[in-house]
């Protein structure tokens, strides 16, 4: 049904006259959950008649609301500051602690307080490295990154997708008349072979 035109249904009814107005929830154009009134059915002697009326302008100014709020929130969104690797790509990569470096096997042990100020040196400097470099190199990185990803989606978007497309469709218009050639030529051609051999008999006889 479009929204704002009437649908009207004539039918044979009953004798009595009943009105009946219901409001209730509808799916139009993809403005879904409009809560709109349906309208009004009346029975007489000679005629059944079902009017529907669409959403109005107030509805449909609060999906766009609806929808700009939604777009705006995937890009404003607050993230995750503790655990920043939800999906787990470099759990196994990047994360290198000092015994995975570093090991002293059974009967070569250095200092104490030699192994303990290795531990420190090492797990200090690489954190504070790390932040460092991060803070440095962070952001022009991730602009470099997104801006090739970006790169990358629009070249798909706009000319691979389009280019499968395409050979699709013009492989599409190939195989039809390949198909046509073969019905056309070949299949009339290896049929008549096959009657002209479908007399032959072969016989196998061993002599001994």
């Amino acid at each position: 049904m479009q929204g704002g035109g009437q649908a009207s249904i004539f039918a044979r009814a009953s004798s009595a006259a009943v009105n009946w107005h219901a409001r209730g929830s509808v799916t139009h154009s993809g403005y879904r959950g409009a809560d709109v009134n349906r309208g009004s059915v009346q029975f007489d002697p000679g005629r059944f008649t079902l009017t529907v009326s669409g959403p109005t302008m107030e509805d449909q100014y609060q999906y766009n609301t609806n929808e700009e709020k939604i777009v705006k929130d995937s890009h404003t969104k607050e993230i995750d500051l503790i655990n920043r690797d939800p999906k787990q790509i470099n759990e196994d990569v990047v994360k290198v602690d000092f015994e995975d470096v570093i090991a002293e096997p059974d009967g070569t042990h250095s200092l104490d307080g030699v192994w303990k100020l290795s531990y420190t040196t090492f797990t200090v400097s690489k954190y504070w490295c790390y932040r460092i470099l991060s803070a440095v190199f962070g952001i022009p990185v991730a602009l470099l990154w997104g801006f090739l990803f970006a790169c990358i989606s629009f070249c798909h978007i706009w000319a691979v997708v389009p280019c499968i497309k395409s050979c699709l469709i013009e492989s599409q218009c190939i195989s039809r008349i390949y198909s046509l050639c073969i019905q056309t030529f070949c299949d009339p051609f290896f049929e008549a072979l096959g009657k002209v051999f479908s007399s032959v008999r072969v016989a196998v006889r061993k002599e001994v």
